[in-house]
């Protein structure tokens, strides 16, 4: 055999070499693909209930305590803030942790600090003044915007069926 021979791998060791760097791209991609499956930990924190005092659907958190959005607080401005939150009180979320419920809800982070739910992009609160589930107290209050239940999309009422044109002679003569 030349000196040249000598160095050069052989054609087996080029393979075993290309099969077990295939074997490991193929491991390091799998272990990717699980760390990737891991989805994002999620928390139902709301529900959507009937709500008398309204007459309409609202949304509720789990425990049947309505939901509430104020109207100037969109885009990320926060206008609940001090000693609002005394009165209104977040709806939270841990860091990382995606809320689910009846629509689809999102987070934002709040001023003080703390991950908020959303609701077509407004913060959730709470009202103090609401004791149980079923109380409705927040709705209309009035300070910097108003305060609204949060609803989610009504159900339409069926269409009124449409009177039919009698026919001529009803009685068939």
């Amino acid at each position: 055999m030349s000196q040249s021979n000598m160095h050069r791998p052989s054609i087996a060791r080029i393979r075993t070499t290309g099969l077990a760097l295939a074997v490991l791209v193929l491991a390091v991609a799998a272990i990717a693909t699980g760390a990737f499956a891991k989805s994002t930990p999620s928390k139902r924190v709301a529900k959507e209930a009937a709500n008398a005092t309204l007459g309409k659907t609202v949304l509720t958190t789990t425990s049947g305590r309505t939901l509430y959005s104020l109207s100037v607080e969109k885009n990320g401005k926060f206008i609940c803030t001090g000693s609002c939150l005394s009165v209104w009180h977040p709806l939270t979320v841990p860091a990382g942790v995606k809320p689910t419920g009846p629509v689809k809800l999102g987070t934002i982070e709040r001023p003080e600090g703390g991950t908020q739910v959303t609701y077509k992009g407004r913060p959730l609160y709470r009202f103090g003044s609401d004791t149980k589930a079923g109380d409705a107290n927040g709705e209309g209050i009035k300070d910097v915007g108003t305060w609204h239940a949060a609803t989610p999309p009504q159900p339409k009422a069926a269409p009124a069926p449409q009177p039919q044109p009698a026919p001529e002679n009803p009685y068939g003569y």
